[in-house]
């Protein structure tokens, strides 16, 4: 191990503090940097430049930086590639291979035929800085939808492209943002997701969106409006169509609430253009997800995934005739389970199967489990293997009459791994061709641990070392999320790697406010109770050191709502941690509603609207929380120019409170980085912010960067 570096006290571009303080329901909020907000704004400019040059002096002088940068390179190139899409005799892939910057969209006729490459976003953009958002082949596998942005933003433009040829036929359709796609048969038309003009409605360019069925060849203008008239502006849609054309699906959910509103259409009962679309569920708070197969007719099951009555899941069934009735009609087909939770169901069909077959993956504990179920009565009749302790995800299904489905699976040493699975036989084959190279890394053992927060409920948490336990106190790095339902499963991760094969503890906590047991756990973190995530995060904390597992303070990483976290833990706890890696964060709570996607989150945080919610808001909020004379870690939050989700304004706020309140050693760094946004960025630009904060992080909590040796 390496002594823990020791800086001086740091002398930080000036920031004027203004005496600024808003009224909000009788509540005064301070806000001295608000004029930090305006990134247009000439003074800002100047303070960012003057950031730059701090932080890249200070990165010039992080030890063995350029050593984690190769190991990180290294861990992260493995082959990847997600499951196939089968489409009129094609197979499609999305396939990234070691050394390249993006994936790439291939196609092969059939099976054993040569792949080619359809789509390669570094063919379109040597920079790097276009990426590939979402892609969906045509039920027989003529054409390709590719949504593609660039600089980061997530804001797309959708073409089309005939496979044959590789020729655009069809597009750039402007304003969607990873839109689901319906296709109809033949090709001639699909229903999908876009944005009303920005000019209906300024400011507001990423809200209003609505349903709309384009028909290939013809200008978006003409596209004829399907659902989403009169609903509130924050409404998320999805579309889906059977692959036999006469069941349109179509969900809504506002912002990123859980609950869904379903409906359903059969198209083969009026024009495409004006679909009768009928509710299957409305208004009920309940996660829905809707499952039908080809051949399906009035008369027949078609499936729900759904919360409502079991919060960690369950599958019913119900007729199409019968939707009018709610769910007084729907029959439980697979029960809720006390010890798991329900994820994925994939249902196939055909003449070889005496009753559709359901493929149903779950979560006990964070580790998948993948089960088969007659969905007739929902008997199970299998237990599919998994190579590990790990998570499952990208379920697909073959074409119509096909029995076949596919999935991924991958842990933390795992890369992730193509298995294909047979309805006929149960049997679940490894597709070599699916996962080249990607073999398991050693160097890292995985445990998961459990322990009490501060209310008494127990927290489980995934602790990677190098030997499995806590032998001797080692460097730690501690991250989690704790939000929006969403699960911290064991997944591949190189920067989980290069740190425990450095020698240090990675540890990963699965918090309230995440998915990890199901809705209950979401909402135990949510809204009003968002302190018991911050609460778990602090028991995670504790246990490490008091389990013998870290050695001293430890350090703490989290990104979005796990900057959030992260920011929450630094500013309640500062003198817990050695240093603190907080990235694309949310910081200011009182104003996040007015940038990036904020409104969208009012059903996960609340708004300052409501003069109760205001105040909670306001109490965890860190940026409100930063306290002058303080001896805070040191901190580095990182930004993207390109984030359309969380606006850097939370970050440069954030980074000018604390270098003026902290009577720290310090630093407090800001890390903008350009051309990249929130989600999906170049290889390159991963493995380099991810050697930076590694390097930032070790370098205060005393671990060697790889390839040095003990005591160096």
């Amino acid at each position: 191990m390496t002594s823990v570096i020791r800086p001086v006290r740091h002398r930080y571009p000036d920031a004027v503090r203004q005496d600024l303080v808003q009224e909000i329901h009788g509540l005064p909020v301070a806000d001295p940097y608000r004029w930090l907000e305006d990134a247009e704004a000439g003074p800002v400019h100047r303070w960012g430049g003057e950031q730059d040059a701090l932080y890249e002096a200070e990165r010039a002088a992080l030890p063995g930086l350029e050593r984690w940068r190769a190991e990180v390179a290294a861990l992260t190139g493995v082959d990847r590639a997600t499951a196939p899409k089968v489409r009129g005799g094609r197979v499609f892939r999305l396939r990234q291979e070691a050394g390249r910057e993006h994936p790439v969209v291939t196609v092969a006729e059939g099976e054993e035929g040569t792949e080619r490459v359809l789509l390669d976003p570094c063919a379109l953009d040597p920079s790097g800085r276009t990426v590939l958002d979402t892609w969906q082949p045509s039920l027989e596998g003529d054409l390709v939808v590719c949504q593609v942005s660039r600089g980061g933003t997530e804001d797309s433009l959708l073409r089309v492209i005939d496979v044959a040829t590789g020729e655009v036929v069809d597009g750039p359709v402007d304003r969607v943002r990873k839109s689901s796609i319906g296709w109809l048969p033949g090709g001639e038309a699909f229903y999908y997701v876009r944005q009303l003009d920005p000019r209906l409605n300024p400011g507001e360019e990423r809200y209003h969106r609505r349903v709309y069925l384009h028909r290939v060849g013809t200008a978006p203008g003409t596209d004829a409006l399907v659902f989403g008239e009169g609903r509130d502006r924050t409404q998320f849609y999805s579309v889906s169509v059977t692959a036999d054309g006469r069941w349109l699906g179509v969900t809504a959910t506002l912002g990123t609430g859980r609950g869904t509103d379903v409906y359903l259409a059969d198209l083969t009962a009026g024009p495409l253009d004006r679909p009768l679309l009928r509710p299957v569920q409305e208004g009920m708070g309940a996660v829905t997800r809707l499952c039908a197969v080809p051949d399906t007719g009035p008369d027949d099951p078609v499936w729900l995934r759904t919360d409502h009555g079991a919060p960690r899941g369950h599958v019913v069934a119900c007729r199409p005739a019968d939707l009018r009735l709610g769910p007084d009609a729907w029959r439980e087909v697979i029960p809720e389970r006390p010890d798991a939770i329900l994820t994925h169901l994939v249902v196939l069909s055909g003449p070889e199967l005496p009753h559709p077959l359901g493929l149903a993956a779950w979560t006990r504990r964070t580790v998948a489990e993948v089960t088969v179920h007659d969905m007739a009565d929902g008997r199970q009749v299998a237990t599919v293997p998994l190579p590990g302790t790990g998570a499952v995800g990208d379920f697909s299904a073959g074409p119509h009459g096909s029995y076949d489905a596919w999935f991924t699976y991958t842990d933390f040493v795992t890369p992730p791994r193509v298995f294909r699975f047979d309805a006929r036989t149960h049997g679940v084959t490894l597709c070599e061709d699916g996962a080249r190279d990607a073999g398991t890394v050693g160097g890292a053992v995985t445990r998961q641990v459990e322990f009490p927060s501060r209310d008494g409920t127990t927290v489980r948490m995934f602790v990677i070392s190098p030997t499995g336990r806590p032998d001797v106190p080692r460097p730690t790095l501690l991250t989690g999320y704790g939000g929006f339902g969403r699960t911290m499963s064991p997944r591949y991760r190189a920067q989980v790697l290069a740190w425990v094969r450095a020698g240090g503890v990675f540890a990963w906590a699965g918090l309230r406010g995440g998915g990890e047991e199901g809705e209950e756990w979401h909402r135990a973190g949510s809204g009003e109770h968002k302190q018991n995530t911050f609460d778990d995060f602090d028991a995670a904390t504790d246990h490490l050191v008091s389990a013998g597992w870290a050695a001293g303070r430890i350090a703490i990483l989290g990104g979005s709502n796990g900057g959030l976290l992260v920011g929450a833990a630094l500013t309640q706890r500062p003198e817990k941690y050695a240093a603190v890696v907080c990235m694309s964060p949310l910081l200011d709570m009182v104003r996040y509603e007015l940038s990036g996607l904020g409104p969208s989150w009012v059903p996960e945080y609340g708004s300052v609207r409501d003069p109760d919610r205001l105040r909670v808001l306001h109490g965890y909020s860190p940026y409100h929380r930063v306290t002058p004379g303080t001896a805070y870690p040191a901190v580095l939050l990182t930004a993207s120019d390109g984030d359309t989700r969380t606006d850097p304004l939370h970050a440069r706020k954030m980074c000018a409170a604390l270098q003026h309140a902290s009577s720290g050693t310090g630093p407090v760094l800001l890390r903008l980085e350009r051309g990249v946004g929130h989600g999906d960025r170049a290889t390159s630009s991963v493995v380099a912010l991810q050697a930076e904060y590694l390097a930032f992080l070790a370098a205060h909590v005393g671990l060697a960067a790889p390839g040095r040796d003990e005591g160096s």
